[in-house]
């Protein structure tokens, strides 16, 4: 259905309602109209990585780890599984009556804001901290979602519009103050995309302020998002985001005035209980029956895209879809994907002819709950890392030994117990063992959102970069044994490794790998698969480099700006492979290489990669093109990546690619905020990492540079 059709049935519909039905239908828990035959609908669903919170489905990796893929086509196919996912329960749920919370087919995601400080507690939500990465994946996973069918298979939404990054603890009162270049830069990229190019159906805004502004009752981000890009879709405030404008951002006097702030500035809907008000707001004039009314039509028109109620060719789609044989593949392959190696000794792969005993301890794994991230799923089986290298190990004469070590971050195990009380077995594991999994890291209780509105654990931001202390001393207490240790850290962000990298074997970044994880994970350590994942963020050396975590501006943030050298880089990652980039030329698009609707051109030229496994094992790689502007003041001033492509190639293979590159390459964005095409000299390299020190001593590998002028 076009969406000119949708409006059309929308506005007819909501012409029948009353006042009051029309408020009542503005509210996320939108009441049924019976006597108009419109069923309950509760707009609230999550699909980050899985459709997550109302029972059994396929829990895919966590989206920092969809983002370390560096592969389009692989979100889109997991999206594609959350909308298929969503559907089945949706048909089924509704035959059994049951409209209730995260039983929809409205899913809010997926999360584009920038990770651009590694203390966020939210940052595993994200793609990481490039806005073209980002973009890239939001794009997918929005178009893979929504389909392209003759009804919207499900509804995506571009969260949180649009600077938003913690502190969690401030997020009701604050005000992230941006500047015009770096919301062009940096901010507001993913979203543009999101909006004009994948046609995202809805945005939602955030809980903080924005330059004085609260994001969901903000002029200025709505004359952006409909006026400059044509968003035609429907706006959903965060979650009771509306009730700070009078409790905490102070900028009305009570809740009536709240929820007329946010409807006359172009909030469609309420994610929580502040437009129970509007009856009143409406009876004080503060909100006129017009404004009402095109918050409906714009919400029913959403509706009649999913075929709401009038049907769907996706009604049919049956409830054993959920978490399918296929399903569960592509989400095993996704981990595999996802994983970056970060420093390999030689060590792995591991070679199950040649050990005796294996020790896999650690407080993470063996654990769930570090599997899943957070907005996740319920699955029906879920494989620990121990589980997963025990599968494995099965049918063979490999002994396998386990300790949990310590907790996760309670200094002993047992509450009558020593401090320390699994140290001494952890040791003897390791003793007893020809090589040790160490699996450590955070979860979703110690890294995530701010538990403050029932909608997460109350657990928020990172206050350093450290591991708990009990997990350090495990660590370096198994050092003492001597026995070689490959560390798999389970977390969503960036952790200071400077002892791992000194003291293990092999570090094997596993991120939040979703309920398929351990599995993956033992293919990798055993070679079945070559790990190939980048990192999407900057392992920083410490805080001391970074600007204060309130402070948005971007100077010294994220590879792109900042001065010192990284401990693990943007876009590193080894292989088993030795993926060598022989030899790269470049050219300007043609205009038919792609252009949006309105003309905006999508690639501004095509860089042609030559590259060889040098290696004797076969492996993914991910082909990276970063463009630095040599002459002008304004330009970002570190390469910055703009194409990027995933490829697979056999041992001794030598192949050629082509990689796109984003038309925003060639421009540079002044300090009010215009973005402009840029004539004159740049320089592009091409290679399997980013153009720095850092990347070129890891991998011993330095891209192909190339000088070219642009028109």
């Amino acid at each position: 259905m076009k969406r000119e059709e949708a409006r059309r049935k929308a506005e007819a519909l909501v012409e029948r309602m009353t006042p009051d039905e029309r408020m009542s239908q503005l509210k996320y828990d939108a009441p049924a109209i019976p006597r108009l035959g419109i069923p309950a609908y509760n707009w609230w669903n999550e699909g980050l990585h899985g459709v997550a919170r109302a029972g059994q489905a396929t829990c895919f990796p966590q989206a920092i780890g969809m983002a370390a893929t560096f592969d389009t086509g692989l979100v889109g196919q997991m999206a594609e599984v959350v909308a298929e996912e969503g559907r089945a329960k949706y048909n089924a749920y509704s035959k059994e009556g049951d409209r209730d919370i995260y039983k929809g087919l409205t899913f809010w995601s997926p999360n584009v804001n920038i990770f651009r400080d590694p203390r966020w507690g939210r940052g595993h939500e994200t793609y990481g901290e490039d806005p073209y990465l980002t973009a890239r994946m939001g794009v997918a996973y929005v178009k893979g979602l929504q389909g392209d069918g003759e009804t919207m298979k499900a509804a995506a939404c571009a969260k949180h519009f649009a600077v938003h990054s913690g502190p969690e603890a401030l997020r009701h009162e604050f005000d992230a103050q941006a500047s015009p270049k770096d919301m062009e830069e940096t901010y507001l990229p993913a979203f543009r995309a999101l909006v004009k190019e994948a046609k995202v159906e809805a945005v939602m805004g955030a809980y903080n302020r924005t330059n004085g502004e609260p994001c969901c009752g903000s002029e200025a981000l709505q004359k952006i998002l409909r006026e400059e890009w044509g968003f035609k879709g429907h706006f959903v405030s965060d979650c009771w985001a509306i009730r700070d404008f009078h409790e905490r951002h102070m900028v009305t006097k009570n809740a009536v005035e709240s929820a007329a702030l946010a409807l006359n500035r172009g909030c469609d809907l309420n994610c929580g209980c502040t437009y129970q008000q509007l009856q009143k707001a409406y009876k004080k004039k503060l909100v006129s029956l017009e404004t009402i009314t095109e918050a409906a039509v714009r919400l029913f028109t959403t509706r009649y895209l999913l075929g709401l109620p009038e049907g769907s060719e996706y009604d049919s789609i049956p409830y054993a879809v959920v978490e399918s044989k296929e399903h569960l593949a592509l989400s095993k392959k996704a981990a595999e994907e996802s994983f970056v190696l970060l420093k390999n000794d030689g060590i792995l792969p591991l070679d199950s002819k040649k050990l005796k005993t294996i020790g896999v301890i650690g407080p993470n794994a063996d654990s769930r709950v570090a599997l899943v991230g957070n907005y996740h799923g319920t699955a029906s089986r879920y494989i620990t890392v121990q589980e997963g290298i025990q599968d494995y190990l099965a049918d063979s004469e490999v002994r396998v030994l386990t300790s949990v070590g310590c907790e996760l971050f309670k200094d002993r195990t047992e509450h009558l117990a020593h401090a320390g009380d699994r140290i001494s077995e952890a040791k003897m594991v390791a003793r007893n063992s020809d090589v040790v999994v160490l699996c450590l890291g955070l979860d979703e209780t110690l890294e995530g959102e701010e538990g403050d509105t029932g909608n997460s654990y109350a657990s928020g931001d990172k206050l350093d970069l450290q591991l708990p202390k009990v997990q350090r001393n495990l660590l370096e207490a198994l050092q003492e044994t001597g026995t070689p240790v490959i560390l798999c850290m389970m977390a969503g962000s960036d952790l200071d490794l400077s002892y791992a990298e000194d003291h293990c074997a092999a570090i094997l970044q596993l991120w939040y790998p979703g309920a398929q994880g351990g599995a993956a994970a033992a293919r990798v350590l055993f070679g079945e698969v070559s790990p190939s994942g980048k990192l999407p963020v900057t392992f920083y050396n410490g805080l001391d480099e970074l600007p204060e975590f309130e402070d948005y501006r971007m100077e010294k943030r994220t590879y792109r700006y900042m001065r010192g050298e990284a401990q693990f880089p943007f876009g590193y990652g080894l292989t088993y492979g030795d993926v060598v980039v022989t030899g790269a030329g470049v050219r300007a698009c043609a205009e038919e290489e792609g252009t949006l609707p309105d003309g905006t051109p999508l690639y501004g030229a095509v860089v042609e990669i030559e590259a060889e496994n040098r290696g004797t094992r076969a492996t993914d790689e991910v082909l990276q093109v970063y463009v630095k502007k040599t002459d002008d003041v304004l330009a970002v001033p570190n390469p910055a990546i703009w194409g990027f492509r995933r490829i697979h190639l056999e041992a001794g293979e030598k192949k050629s690619f082509r990689v796109p590159v984003s038309a925003d390459a060639f421009t540079v964005v002044d300090e009010e905020g215009v973005r402009r095409k840029a004539a004159g000299q740049y320089e592009i390299y091409a290679g399997t990492s980013q153009p720095d020190s850092r990347s070129a001593e890891l991998t011993g590998r330095e891209p192909v540079k190339l000088v070219c002028s642009m028109d």
